[in-house]
């Protein structure tokens, strides 16, 4: 029987490693010595740091740091790395030392073994790519992991998040203008109010993701901002002139991001108020669809003893002990997706402050719930638009019923009767089981053809007259 496995070398000395596997051995010695949980990163994050060492590859060679056989294998195996293509070689859990050395060196650990084969040399050799002095070259865990970081999270932003709550918010404003002339009875305190219409409560809806969207892309700058080029603490040891601003522009080419070096290294590796500002933003988002999910699911509860205002597209899931009983599983889905999002902006916000002297040491918990975050947010906004937003009804009516008999109609009649004269009306109303329209008349203090000419229910939610 075959060997599956094979001996490498580093400084430390031997290391056995599955022979089908690329990385090398400081990532297994990480593997055995971290035996902590099973949480890995996101894929993204691996993907990103494919594109930070294919960008840093090309600048080192347009800096004569890499030579072209050197580099182009490089280039061609963080290729691979970005794509997607090498995610089985990276075991590692988040938990590891706080500045994320350990996925550093997995990932020039597998991109020189890769370029290694490329290049007709087995795994393991180092040579001629060796993981320290090719891959990593012109480069620290310090400041390729701040830039990893930021990329991921920016690409994210952009590519997934975002497209995801314009397309909420689209399916929002369209619920709005469908039904901008549904009346219906207002609460506030959870009691009944004045009329509105249904549709400004979607309007409502549309209006607070649209605000979190513009959280978001103001949070962008500052993501673009990148710390590579400050290597171990932030002046530039072993980086030649311009890596920084070389490396942005190769970035740039390859993404589209509008990147700049960060004129201060050392803010970006020894705090990232960026990402905690993004997780910030991505908390006021979290709120905001929790408060209209549990609306939207209040609004449509029954369907016979609930409020019933609001009729749910069926998404053919059922009670296991109730037939034909149907639950708002959508919105529920996504209070709680925005319920974890909450509990991920704290635990980003207390390793955003854990950066003691020259460097965060938190830096793989922050990525890793930042990132899980706003993949749950952006998925979770996606089903709730066009699974549950975009194929609401309106129940009229029971909202027609609902709106007729609202106590506080009455109040438009203030003007006219004052304060104490309508409370005597909505409380007779209220006592004797009637609508206000009949308290008022039985009351004596105003006529039929004088109610229904003050009380005009579209007039009082600001809509035209019919």
């Amino acid at each position: 029987m075959a060997d599956d496995t094979r001996i490498e070398h580093d400084a430390f000395g031997p290391v056995r490693i599955p022979a089908d596997r690329l990385w090398g051995a400081q990532t297994q010695r990480a593997l055995e010595l971290f035996a902590i949980g099973q949480e890995c990163f996101p894929q993204g994050l691996y993907h990103a740091f494919g594109l930070q060492k294919l960008a840093a590859a090309r600048a080192n060679r347009r800096l004569g740091v890499l030579d072209d056989e050197r580099g182009a294998a490089i280039e061609a195996a963080a290729t691979e790395l970005r794509d997607g293509l090498l995610d089985a070689h990276f075991p590692l859990t988040i938990w590891q030392t706080g500045s994320g050395t350990q996925t550093n060196m997995n990932a020039n650990e597998v991109i020189a073994n890769r370029a290694n084969q490329m290049l007709g040399q087995p795994p393991g050799t180092r040579s001629p790519v060796h993981p320290n002095d090719h891959a990593n070259a012109s480069q620290s865990s310090n400041d390729s992991f701040p830039t990893v970081m930021h990329l991921a999270t920016a690409l994210e932003l952009r590519d997934h998040l975002l497209p995801a709550l314009e397309r909420l918010q689209q399916r929002l404003q369209e619920r709005a203008l469908a039904f901008a002339g549904v009346l219906k009875v207002a609460r506030t305190h959870l009691m009944d109010a004045v009329p509105m219409t249904l549709g400004q409560s979607f309007e409502t809806f549309a209006h607070q993701i649209g605000h979190g969207i513009h959280r978001l892309q103001a949070t962008q700058p500052r993501l673009w901002s990148l710390a590579q080029g400050g290597t171990a603490a932030g002046t530039g040891l072993n980086a030649p002139a311009g890596f920084d601003r070389i490396f942005c522009e190769e970035i740039q080419a390859l993404t589209g991001l509008a990147v700049t070096p960060n004129p201060c290294k050392f803010e970006g590796m020894a705090a990232h108020d960026a990402l905690i500002e993004v997780s910030g933003a991505l908390n006021v988002v979290a709120g905001s669809l929790a408060k209209m999910a549990n609306d939207i699911r209040l609004l449509g509860s029954g369907p016979r003893c609930g409020l019933g205002e609001l009729v749910f597209p069926d998404d053919g899931l059922s009670s296991s002990i109730m037939p034909g009983k149907r639950n708002p599983t959508v919105a529920e889905v996504v209070v709680q997706a925005a319920y974890q999002a909450m509990g991920h902006h704290l635990t980003v916000t207390l390793a955003g402050s854990a950066g003691h002297f020259e460097l965060n040491v938190a830096k793989p918990v922050l990525i890793h719930h930042l990132l899980r975050a706003m993949r749950a947010l952006g998925d979770a906004s996606r089903v709730f638009a066009e699974k549950l937003v975009a194929g609401l009804q309106a129940h009229t009516e029971r909202l027609e019923q609902q709106v007729s008999h609202s106590l506080l109609q009455a109040t438009a009649l203030n003007p006219v009767l004052g304060y104490d004269a309508v409370a005597r009306i909505t409380r007779e109303a209220m006592a004797r089981g009637i609508a206000p329209r009949e308290a008022a008349v039985a009351l004596g203090l105003i006529t039929a053809a004088e109610y229904d000419r003050l009380v005009d229910l579209r007039a009082m939610a600001g809509l035209p007259p019919a």
